[in-house]
């Protein structure tokens, strides 16, 4: 969900795992060499998607990653597909009050500039929940713990998966499902 930290807590991640941090977004403005916002405008929500399944089935196939995809990923199979088995997927749930709170004052998310941006979260978080879910190996509440707190949260569910054993990096790890 947009707000819900998935670029700094997924930043984050990567430094404390040493793996290369992914923005799933910045690689899609870097391949269409535009801002989203502008592509959007330009060429519609369809052949946005499209450009980012492309994106993010490369991304997933590269080792040693952490990834932060756009809130929107979710929305097709394919990206699900591809983010569950060909990575381990974290979604860290935030309820559309939390998010509210961390993005009142935001102007930058263009699904949220509308007259009423909280009822806007609970209709994307009423949609979205249930394929984060699908896509999901380990499902975090982010609540209100510190960026690190969450860090070492996810850290642990990975070790006690085996997916990192402490001091080597994971294969790939997706910080779920901003908001395009």
């Amino acid at each position: 969900m947009p707000g819900g930290g998935k670029s700094t807590v997924g930043r984050q991640l990567a430094r404390s795992l040493k793996c290369r941090f992914v923005d799933c977004d910045a690689e899609i403005e870097r391949h269409i060499g535009m801002s989203i916002r502008s592509f959007f405008a330009d060429q519609g929500e369809q052949a946005f998607r499209d450009v980012e399944q492309s994106v993010i089935d490369d991304i997933c196939r590269q080792p040693d990653l952490v990834i932060a995809t756009g809130g929107g990923a979710v929305l097709r199979e394919a990206n699900r597909s591809a983010l569950h088995s060909l990575t381990t997927v974290v979604y860290l749930r935030s309820t559309p009050e939390e998010l509210f709170r961390r993005l009142r004052h935001d102007t930058q998310r263009p699904l949220l500039q509308v007259a009423d941006p909280q009822k806007k979260l609970r209709e994307l978080y009423a949609e979205r929940d249930p394929l984060y879910r699908k896509a999901a190996h380990f499902i975090i509440e982010t609540g209100r713990p510190s960026v690190m707190n969450l860090v070492n949260m996810i850290r642990m569910q990975l070790e006690l998966a085996g997916v990192v054993d402490g001091s080597v990096g994971p294969s790939s790890i997706a910080t779920e499902p901003d908001e395009h």
